[in-house]
């Protein structure tokens, strides 16, 4: 069998021109969203994107039964298309009803929760296509059938919603292995629609040879009928001795939150909750700094903050691209021994080029813990540069350290900053074998200290870096990915982990 392909001649965009053909209603407002850039290449997906938000802004100021036409004029001889986005006034037809079938298990109003449309309401067939977007993205049915039909009259539609639906728990036994810190092991349940509600509710334990954590977490996404979020996480986590941190620590962590959204792909979460830590039975070779930390004894606090997200993802205006943000501040050790501000940011970006072949990400990220009052921060409140920021060191292997004492410990820091690039591309192998490969280079340093023990420990900020190559194979038992990273900024007392390999597995 063969298919030919044929490109055809490639045309940029000419004339560009927003014409309204509803009384009251000012072009220069939607010409501002239409984001339409003259001697641009055309591609299709960019007018339809743009006759998207036209139509949006459309809603947002309360215009019924608007529609973008766009009317296109082919200029052959110079190669452009002049394009005339008419806003027109659209047929006056109202949704009669939504019918729901084949949903065994789930209610019928976690699937209208996901309508923007009710009975009564404009029909907006681009809305309709939204809403079917996101039932899908719930990932509760294998598949979502989302038609409208004519309903009692001319003027009247039923928008008819079929679903076949699947499993949505998972309980999951894995293991891990760093060459940093050994074999660990981990079991968690998670089911994404407890009791049909759509609900979120999750278990998890995960440990190694110094390190445990327990975590709980349950969501309600549909408080009250309403885009209303209303969950707790919660967590115990809890290290011994070893080669990198040469004490024990303990922290516990219980938050309840809500979260709604304040535009289509924004959101933002309140909390208020309680967390505590301990430092204990520190080596006598550790630094003064830490056992000065050590002797406050358990610390309890109240906290409060909130986190604003931004996620291109929850609009799908394109799905080989994504942008997302997330800002985070909390107040908290209010009733401990110190009061603090707490401040982090992550941006990350996404796209797929070469026939979306090679995937390319970038992150960024930082934080900042600031004492308001009190005796200042300590090693379980501070930040660490762990491998998931900058790869190529060991875990509490950059950082303020104390070279005075014999263990030369890494004590974290109020500061940091991070930056991430990575390409992940095929190796030209079978597809069915499942391997393709990847490269990165990551930057970043963390410092500051409230306590430098009298200028013993040097808090200075100083740029760590690193390049690497990574290896991924997904397996029938999971995904596998190796790492081999060569740090290329470091100071000389770093601690390096150049390979790491990551082994899950779960069903």
């Amino acid at each position: 069998m063969t298919y030919q392909i044929v490109e055809g001649q490639q045309f940029s965009l000419g004339r560009i021109n927003t014409i309204s053909e509803v009384d009251g209603v000012n072009p220069e407002e939607f010409e501002r969203v239409a984001r339409l850039r003259q001697g641009a290449v055309y591609n299709p997906t960019d007018i339809e994107n743009a006759v998207a938000r036209m139509e949006r802004l459309a809603i947002q100021k309360g215009m019924n039964f608007i529609a973008v036409e766009p009317r296109i004029i082919r200029n052959e001889r110079e190669g452009t298309l002049d394009i005339d986005l008419a806003i027109t006034r659209g047929p006056r037809v109202i949704v009669e009803r939504i019918d729901i079938e084949g949903n065994q298990t789930t209610l019928d109003r976690v699937v209208r929760s996901q309508f923007t449309t009710v009975e009564g309401d404009p029909f907006n067939p681009r809305a309709i296509r939204a809403s079917a977007e996101r039932i899908r993205a719930l990932g509760y049915f294998a598949d979502v059938q989302v038609e409208a039909r004519e309903g009692s009259a001319s003027d009247r539609v039923v928008v008819d919603v079929d679903v076949e639906e699947q499993g949505t728990g998972s309980l999951s036994f894995g293991a891990t292995y760093s060459t940093a810190t050994g074999i660990g092991l981990n079991a968690s349940f998670r089911e994404t629609n407890f009791l049909g509600r759509g609900q979120y509710i999750a278990a998890e334990f995960s440990g190694g040879a110094t390190t445990r954590n327990y975590a709980f977490s349950f969501a309600e996404p549909n408080l009250l009928g309403r885009d209303l979020t209303l969950g707790i996480d919660a967590f115990y986590f809890t290290t011994t001795p070893s080669n990198t941190a040469f004490y024990e620590t303990a922290k516990f962590q219980v938050v309840p939150y809500v979260e709604f959204p304040i535009s289509a792909a924004s959101r933002v979460a309140l909390r208020a909750g309680a967390a505590g830590s301990d430092i204990s039975n520190v080596d006598v070779q550790s630094s003064a700094v830490l056992q000065a930390e050590a002797a406050r004894g358990w610390q309890y606090g109240a906290q409060v903050g909130l986190t604003y997200t931004f996620d291109t993802a929850l609009t799908a205006i394109d799905p080989t691209s994504r942008a997302f943000i997330s800002i985070d501040g909390d107040i908290g050790g209010l009733g401990s021994d110190n009061t603090w501000l707490r401040a982090t940011a992550l941006a990350r970006l996404q796209t797929k080029v070469f026939n979306d072949e090679v995937t390319l990400r970038a992150e960024a990220e930082g934080g900042a813990l600031y004492s308001i009052a009190g005796a200042g921060s300590r090693v379980t409140d501070r930040f660490q540069l762990g491998t998931d920021k900058v790869r190529g060191f060991a875990p509490y292997g950059v950082g303020p350290r104390d070279l005075t004492a014999g263990n030369q410990d890494a004590l974290g820091g109020n500061y940091f900053v991070a930056a991430r690039v990575e390409a992940q591309f095929p190796l030209g192998l079978p597809e069915e074998y499942g391997i393709s490969g990847g490269v990165f280079a990551d930057v970043g340093s963390l410092w500051g200290l409230d306590n430098t023990g009298g200028g013993v420990v040097d808090d200075k900020f100083y740029l760590r870096s690193s390049v690497g190559a990574s290896l991924f194979w997904d397996t029938p038992i999971g995904p596998l990915r190796f790492n081999y990273s060569v740090p290329v900024i470091k100071q000389g007392y770093d601690r390096e982990n150049r390979f790491e390999v990551t082994i899950s597995t779960s069903f």
